[in-house]
């Protein structure tokens, strides 16, 4: 909910920008991993049905569990 009496959105305007960006510690997809994201994608899987797959894979190995900018 914004302010009444200024056009502002309700953030201060020293707030700083978000930034959406590839964290440093993820490395870039091997081909393996891109392949097996498109064949579960022509097998009917979601988006997330994937990440889940993904997550049951990786969970026996140091892993973290961000795996959004994949």
């Amino acid at each position: 909910m914004g302010c009444m009496h200024t056009p502002g959105k309700g953030l201060s305007r020293s707030a700083l920008p978000y930034h959406h960006s590839v964290p440093t510690w993820l490395e870039l997809m091997s081909d393996n991993m891109r392949e097996q994201i498109y064949k579960l994608a022509k097998k009917g899987l979601t988006p997330s049905q994937i990440v889940h797959q993904f997550e049951c894979c990786f969970m026996h190995q140091t892993w973290i569990g961000d795996l959004f900018h994949i």
